[in-house]
């Protein structure tokens, strides 16, 4: 039989779920109200965003070529997704502070101490690694693929197939520069070490050009420009999780110097030698 207790501690979880239930749909809602917004106040400057995300192209083709939109809708839907995607991209500092804010109130405090830094980090990273794929990437490849054109062959771009294509490179690039914090991370957990890691290194170079063929186009250009990155970023998170344990090696010898008795226990030995000069001193002086 059911005591009152019993009833009163399953109605405490049953309030407790619902309260979780009802701030998460506060939270997805405020998300969602979030990109909608971006989304509004974009969706105007479509054409000119996509004109803009097209520049890396466009400033290496033949002259009197242009991009050409093959379905009937692209003209239509392509600046469409490409609002849609960017509103996403550019919410992702709300949708964070929403996550964190869900998560938080369950974390202990040296784990909030280390998921803030990594989720704020690793926001960075992406953004940083978006740039690096359109301001270094995009030139290098575009005037690769446009200078090997066969002659009589007319450039000519069908926009929503470059769309997909360079969103493909920004997640590639994104998800890349995510190394560092992977490999701190692993650390952190005591998953492994730097040391061994240093000693995989071959392999993970190796690893970073199978990635950098699986998340590009097939072209010897662009697996070169994301594994050379992976690589760097990987020996980057080595140095951050040296570093991070040299900081909390030294931190501990403090911590057990500062926790160091000053004054040392007395053993027997020094009881044996405290009466001895205790009774040397009792003994009169010898008269001569």
């Amino acid at each position: 039989m059911m005591t009152t207790n019993d009833t009163s501690s399953s109605n405490q979880k049953h309030e407790t779920l619902l309260t979780h239930l009802y701030e998460l749909r506060s939270r997805l809602l405020w998300i969602v109200g979030s990109v909608m917004l971006v989304f509004l106040c974009l969706f105007y400057f479509a054409n000119d965003l996509y004109g803009y995300l097209a520049g890396p192209l466009m400033a290496h083709m033949p002259e009197g070529s242009s991009m050409v939109a093959i379905d009937v809708a692209s003209p239509f839907l392509t600046p469409f997704k490409l609002v849609f995607v960017l509103s996403i991209v550019l919410a992702i500092p709300i949708i964070l502070f929403h996550v964190w804010g869900f998560i938080a109130p369950g974390l202990y405090s040296h784990e909030k101490r280390l998921a803030f830094p990594i989720i704020i980090s690793s926001w960075i990273l992406f953004y940083i690694g978006m740039a690096f794929a359109y301001f270094v990437v995009f030139p290098l490849m575009f005037a690769f693929f446009t200078r090997v054109a066969p002659e009589g062959v007319a450039v000519m771009t069908d926009i929503g197939r470059y769309l997909d294509f360079v969103l493909k490179i920004f997640i590639a690039f994104g998800v890349a520069f995510e190394v560092p914090i992977i490999t701190f991370v692993l650390v952190k957990l005591g998953m492994t070490t730097s040391d061994q890691l240093a000693a995989k290194r071959p392999y993970v170079i190796v690893g970073a050009f199978v990635v950098g063929m699986l998340l590009t186009p097939p072209d010897i250009i662009s697996q070169f420009l994301l594994a050379i990155p992976v690589w760097l970023l990987f020996e980057l998170g080595l140095l951050m999780s040296r570093l991070m344990i040299n900081n909390k090696s030294s931190s501990e010898v403090e911590v057990s110097e500062r926790q160091e008795p000053r004054f040392r226990t007395l053993t027997d030995e020094d009881h044996a030698i405290e009466i001895d000069d205790n009774e040397l001193l009792d003994e009169p002086p010898e008269v001569k």
